[in-house]
């Protein structure tokens, strides 16, 4: 069985093929989401991918959940998660409400109600690597981490346990390879050219552009129905919401890709589920 994991990050399994634009593990295929899936039509048995649609473009999206009905078997199913737009919302409004009808100030609901405006705008806004959510989360005043982990599970924990030691220059360096190098004398290059053409605002908008195009941030949200109907558009069948535990995939929770020791990684998600019909 052929099982495919698209936009895997540090998350997969050495039984699935995995591909990334930034492999993390020789295990891992190079592979930029924006080109066609490098398979034959109707030669996977699965494709899953988790929290990588969000950073397509509405046209790259549709593309691409194309491109999986093309190489999936008849019969194949595909698993897609992404942040869940109406449970954001939802948990929002109610945020918000909580601080509005609140005779005295509760600092904690204060601090629920900021971070959920973070989780709406922040990664479709940001001008920065990390955006105001790492600034929120690297405050050691926090208030509401508790609220935080529910909302985005390991994400969390991973950045508040990750080791803040600050390397010299030189030892970061030892650990770029010359694709690396290449890329950054470019971009720096072209900086500097168009400072000379359009001075430091000018540069200022190429920098911010070359940012946002760089995978981080969100070019589109989706709840329950807009999800499906892009699966119906592209002719999947048998579309339906599931919990994080449950999938048709044949012992997919072995895996641990949306369940890790018994938790769900991404609480945030909207988990869906499709198959292409039999011809």
């Amino acid at each position: 069985m052929k099982r495919l994991n698209i936009g895997c990050g540090v998350v997969y399994h050495p039984d699935w093929i995995n591909l990334d634009k930034i492999p993390q593990s020789p295990t891992i295929q190079p592979y930029d989401i924006c080109n066609p899936l490098p398979f034959a039509e109707d030669s996977i048995d699965v494709c899953y991918s988790s929290h990588v649609l969000e950073h397509l473009t509405q046209e790259q999206a549709q593309a691409f959940i194309a491109d999986c009905w093309r190489i999936l078997k008849p019969n194949g199913i595909i698993r897609i998660v992404v942040p869940d737009l109406e449970a954001i919302v939802k948990t929002y409004l109610s945020c918000l409400e909580s601080v509005a009808m609140a005779k005295q100030p509760d600092p904690i609901a204060l601090a629920n109600y900021h971070w959920l405006m973070l989780e709406l705008l922040d990664q479709i806004n940001r001008r920065f690597p990390g955006g105001e959510m790492a600034n929120f989360l690297g405050n050691p005043q926090l208030l509401n981490r508790d609220f935080i982990r529910d909302r985005i599970g390991q994400e969390a924990e991973g950045f508040w346990t990750a080791p803040k030691t600050n390397f010299s220059l030189q030892t970061r360096l030892k650990h770029k390879n010359w694709g690396w190098f290449l890329a950054k004398s470019r971009y720096l290059v072209a900086a500097w050219m168009v400072r000379l053409i359009a001075g430091k605002s000018g540069q200022r908008a190429f920098c911010e552009g070359v940012f946002r195009q760089s995978g981080e941030i969100h070019q589109w949200m989706y709840d329950r129905v807009s999800l499906a109907a892009l699966l119906s558009k592209n002719r999947f069948q048998d579309i339906q919401v599931c919990q994080a535990m449950d999938s048709q995939i044949r012992g997919f929770n072995d895996y641990q890709l949306d369940i890790i020791d018994g938790k769900v990684r991404k609480p945030d998600s909207l988990f869906m589920e499709a198959r292409k019909g039999e011809f």
